[in-house]
Parts: C-alpha cells; structure tokens; sequence
C-alpha cells in the first residue's frame, strides 16, 4: 500500500540557506520545499554545484518578491588556480589549455581595477543562459558549438585577499548577470597565462547575508513551528524599495488589483519602484505615478 499523498502548505516567507558543496540550486529548493511542505518555492539567483554560500529560497507568496532580491549586489569570495584554462572555467571541466606563466601580486593588484566599473564580460558556455530556448550549458554538454553575446556587467569592487604562486584568492562585489567565473578567466589572460576558478563562495545576495542564514542540517534538527520560525518575513525580501504604509480603505482597494491616490504631506508624486503594506504586511509591488499607486503584482 502506498504511503499517503504528502498535503503541501501555503507557508509564504524566506529560507536563506547556507547551500553546501556539490548541490544544484534546484536540488537546495526542492529540498527545502520537501522539508517545509511549501506548496511554491524558488530561489533568487542559481549558485554552482561547486559553489557555497548564501542562497535566498522564496516560499509561497515570496516567489514574487525574487527579483528584487535577484537585481542586488552580490558578494563574493573566489580563488583563481593559476596555469590551467578549463572548459567550464571551474575545477568541474576538462583542463583545455595551460600556461607556466604565473603573476606576481604587483601585477595581479595592477590589472584589478580593469575589471570594476561598467565592463563587458563574455559569459561561460556552461552556463543556464538560453539559445533558442535550449540551455548553453547543454548545448555544450552534448558537443555542439556554443556562441554566447558579451553582455555588460557592474562590478562594485574587487579586492586580493591573498596571493600565491598556484592560486590567488579575491574579493568581489557585483551587480546582476556577472560570471565571476568569466572574471577569473579574464583577469588570467589579462595576466599572460591561464586561469579558472577553484573555489567560490557566496557572502550575500541583495539584503540577504549571513546574519540570516540557515543551514539544511539546522532544518533537518528542527520540527514544526520551530522550523517555521526560521522563516524570515516575505518583506525581508523588498528591503530597500521604497515603502508605502496604506490605510485600510487604500489597502482593500490594492488588494483587488486597483490603483489608489496617495495622500498626506509625504505622499510621493512618483516613483519607478516601491511596495505598498498594510499592518507591516506586504500587499503589492508597483510603481507611483501622478501621486497614485498603481500595483503591478498583488500578494495574497
């Protein structure tokens, strides 16, 4: 006799999860799902199977909040291992080319500041990026050739934290859409050799850090509402767009998808992005214009 039919919840909010070495994003979501029973669930920003670190999964209601989480900074913590280009430009692919060059800390420290700013960066041909709907990274997977458009990138800064003859390990901070793989491929050949990276780990993803992480053992150890508890709030997700407090008249109009005029002195005229609640809950993302609220998704 089969077991019986898992009921799944309608449990809103967010897991940051500390995601351990050698899982997929998706396997991190799917396990926290399973855990929690969550009936949706995403995650705001893949990281590599051989990646760790911070990774924000949405549950229910979040899901809609993910990318205002997607569109923030990043911080990341990589090693460069110095003599070695790989197919996939991390520790996972075959070795496809090598140099004996190996950079000194003066000119690794010399070629940094080429790679922060507004730069263009080709994104690795193993990678989630689609052409013509099919995955790059199973394109290449099955032996076809993969031919990937530069695309422009922000990267905030970029520090060495240390320096050695076969790896170098740096700091970065970086906007949507960077590779820091493609970063350390880059910065190698900047250098005259060859380069890929063999470490990377996540510190924060838009304003979620490790002061709000968990980890899947930390899940595991704990049951009912004192797994619950380690959800943080759907709005956790929006800090810093702008708010917009509504009374209960605006609010029961925003939850039927309509727009509402904004009133009192500090009502805003316009804006591009904000997100309206009621009581600290968050009830629709949407724009201001001509001082009325115009909600674009509405939260349940």
């Amino acid at each position: 006799m089969s077991a019986p039919k898992r009921i799944k919840r309608a449990i809103s909010g967010w897991i940051v999860l500390d995601k351990p070495y050698d899982m997929t994003s998706t396997q991190a979501v799917g396990k926290v799902r399973w855990l929690l029973g969550a009936a949706k669930a995403g995650h705001a920003g893949t990281l590599d199977p051989l990646a760790t670190g911070i990774l924000p999964i949405a549950l229910g209601e979040a899901t809609k909040a993910v990318p205002y989480v997607q569109d923030g900074s990043k911080l990341y913590r990589f090693a460069i291992k110095w003599g070695a280009a790989t197919a996939t430009d991390d520790a996972e692919g075959a070795v496809i080319a090598t140099s004996e060059v190996r950079p000194s800390q003066a000119a690794l420290e010399a070629v940094l500041p080429r790679f922060t700013g507004t730069i263009m960066q080709m994104p690795p041909i193993y990678s989630a990026l689609k052409i013509d709907g099919e995955r790059a990274y199973d394109l290449a997977r099955a032996g076809e050739a993969v031919a990937l458009a530069e695309r422009e990138i922000r990267v905030d800064s970029m520090a060495l934290v240390s320096h050695g003859e076969e790896r170098s390990v740096l700091e970065v901070t970086c906007g949507k859409g960077t590779y820091v793989r493609s970063l350390a491929r880059d910065i190698a050949e900047q250098l005259g050799t060859r380069g890929h990276v063999c470490m990377l780990h996540r510190g924060a993803v838009g304003p979620f850090n490790y002061a709000d992480a968990v980890t899947i053992a930390m899940l595991e150890a704990a049951a009912g509402a004192e797994r619950d508890a380690l959800l943080r709030p759907v709005a956790d997700g929006l800090a810093g767009v702008p708010q917009l407090r509504l009374n209960p008249a605006q609010a029961a109009a925003v939850r039927h998808g309509n727009a509402v005029l904004l009133t009192g002195a500090g009502a805003p005229v316009s804006l591009d992005e904000c997100w309206a609640s009621f009581g600290g809950t968050v009830l629709a993302t949407g724009d201001v214009a001509f001082g009325q609220f115009q909600p674009r998704r509405v939260f349940n």
